[in-house]
């Protein structure tokens, strides 16, 4: 069996599928939203970099936010479900393979650290004035504290017991932390080197103990698919993805949201897309964390047109998130049956991410009430509403597209 040849297949295929989807995502609208959006975040950014002095901590921040890139750590191995059954006789001529999955998962979350790194660099440069050397240095100990850790990663994937890989992430993440650290902040290079002693030590315990265990296909296999779904659920914000399959938990804590709904043939539909949402993973999980994300940031900045920014930032990615709801019964048939006119369910559909949107600017605009900032909560609330008129109009053309 060629392996080499085996995995130039799947990598090339894996772009393929990339691509086929970033050029929907991409598109002119939002590029010119990303653009416009990250364009006013660099320029507060700036602003706010220059207003601090060498008592903030941006030693201990960088450490927390590359600690925890560093240690996430997911392999592109490029799996399929039959592999567990066609490829698992030949795992021991599977080492080429694997080897080269770990080395592209390196390479693209090493970009990213990069691209980490760089935002860092002027908050890091103006308090502690770092030079470019210093810099260099941290990111060469980014990758190779990558390296290690997408190393460790693979050795504990070999074990049965799925507890072992939380407890490994946790022990990984304190450990890298420290290194960052102490790098960061100059500190003594002993205080490094004993650190990065005790990773190594890890690792070399990683590499002896699994040293008599085999790989664990189907949970590869797993890893592997929630890594693709996680791409296609943002693909499928903008086109179809036949390859989505969603996931539905009962969430009996949240029906007493349902009551609000009147019982009636009038609200059919918003009965239907209400249960939807609540059920579905896809949607009310990643809407909730945006919320969060989207409140802790604003918690974080103190400048209104950032409070702007960040509010339509996530407004839009809430609102993209949740349009796709539309097509969840689209090939139901019994839904077709319902003897109510067509335009209703479109209605229904708007109304619930609206509501759901007014929900998300109100929790923003008490935020920012709560940190004393009248002017941004006024302004964030106004923007809010401005923003789901517009969106009503948008959606109503957006549906009938899909």
């Amino acid at each position: 069996m060629n392996s080499q040849g085996l995995w130039k297949e799947r990598y090339i295929l894996y772009i393929q599928e990339m691509q086929k989807y970033l050029r929907y995502i991409f598109n002119g609208h939002l590029v010119f939203v990303m653009v416009l959006v990250l364009g006013g975040l660099a320029y507060y950014y700036s602003d706010w970099v220059k207003t601090l002095d060498g008592d903030f901590p941006a030693e201990l921040i960088m450490a927390f936010v590359l600690g925890i890139l560093v240690t996430r750590s997911p392999i592109n191995t490029f799996l399929k479900e039959p592999d567990t059954v066609f490829l698992l006789p030949l795992e021991t001529k599977m080492k080429s393979y694997f080897k080269n999955s770990l080395m592209v998962s390196w390479v693209m979350q090493g970009f990213l650290l990069l691209i980490m790194l760089i935002v860092f660099v002027p908050l890091y440069a103006k308090v502690t004035g770092a030079s470019g050397k210093q810099l260099g240095f941290i990111l060469v100990v980014l990758l190779v504290l990558k390296y290690l850790n997408l190393s460790m990663r693979w050795h504990v994937l070999k074990y049965q017991d799925v507890s072992v890989s939380h407890w490994d992430s946790i022990l990984r993440l304190v450990l890298n932390g420290v290194i960052l650290y102490f790098v960061c902040s100059r500190a003594h290079i002993l205080y490094v080197l004993v650190t990065f002693v005790l990773l190594i030590g890890l690792y070399l315990y990683y590499r002896s103990a699994t040293k008599s265990l085999v790989l664990k296909w189907e949970r590869l296999v797993e890893l592997e698919n929630k890594r693709m779904t996680s791409f296609y659920r943002i693909a499928n914000m903008f086109t179809d993805v036949p390859h989505l399959k969603g996931k539905v938990a009962r969430r009996k804590w949240m029906d007493w949201l349902l009551a609000f709904i009147p019982y009636g043939e009038k609200s059919t539909y918003n009965y239907l897309y209400a249960r939807t949402l609540l059920r579905s993973n896809d949607y009310v999980g990643l809407c909730i964390r945006l919320t969060v994300i989207g409140g802790i940031i604003l918690m974080v900045f103190t400048n209104i047109w950032a409070h702007l920014i960040v509010t339509f930032l996530f407004l839009f990615m809430t609102a993209l998130q949740l349009l796709p709801v539309w097509k969840v019964h689209e090939w139901k048939v019994w839904v077709s049956l319902y003897p109510l006119p067509a335009k209703m369910r479109e209605a229904a559909v708007i109304k619930l991410i609206s509501y759901f949107l007014l929900f998300e600017a109100v929790l923003f605009s008490l935020i920012l009430l709560i940190k004393g900032e009248w002017v941004s909560t006024l302004a964030v609330l106004v923007l809010g509403i401005i923003f789901i008129l517009g969106f009503k109009k948008y959606a109503t053309k957006k549906i009938k597209n899909f």
